[in-house]
């Protein structure tokens, strides 16, 4: 069995080195610690504060930057339930893309007090859990999106 595919991008205006590998497998460990192996794929998209803010305000109707952003594309996962995803022909299922903006990550683990790092894999799990169907618009939601993020950012600082 394949792994799921991640399609990385990385905007080249940031100027930063970012290891697609290491991006890579921050997802797909999320992925996995929610059993999803293949036949799947998604995007994972680091982008700046402009696009990132553009993003929100056309998708989300909130003018200003924000640090993750999650495109769901799991029938059934959509608040529009007149809107149904047919199943691929070629049985890999699009999960969605995750944009996330380098500077803002920047600014938070400054704020956190740990590395750009740490700060991009939560940003990145975070994501890939709302592809999923998670979500913190209620207190309970809330609660069980952060536990789940911080079982997931264990088993990464294990490997």
């Amino acid at each position: 069995m394949t792994e799921p595919e991640i399609n990385i991008s990385v905007e080249q205006k940031l100027k930063v080195s970012l290891e697609e590998s290491w991006l890579r497998n921050i997802a797909l460990k999320a992925l996995e610690a929610e059993g999803i192996v293949s036949p799947a794929e998604m995007g994972l998209v680091i982008t700046n504060s402009k696009i990132i803010q553009k993003l929100n305000r056309t998708y989300r109707g909130e003018d200003k930057p924000t640090d993750v952003l999650a495109f769901h594309m799991i029938p059934g996962t959509s608040q529009e339930s007149e809107l149904r995803f047919v199943g691929p022909p070629d049985g890999v299922h699009h999960l969605g893309e995750v944009v996330i903006s380098y500077p803002q990550a920047v600014r938070q683990a400054q704020e956190q007090g740990h590395g750009v790092a740490r700060e991009l894999a939560l940003l990145i799990v975070h994501g890939v859990l709302h592809l999923l169907g998670y979500d913190h618009e209620l207190p309970e939601e809330e609660q069980q999106m952060k536990a789940r993020e911080n079982e997931i950012l264990e088993r990464l600082e294990s490997i």
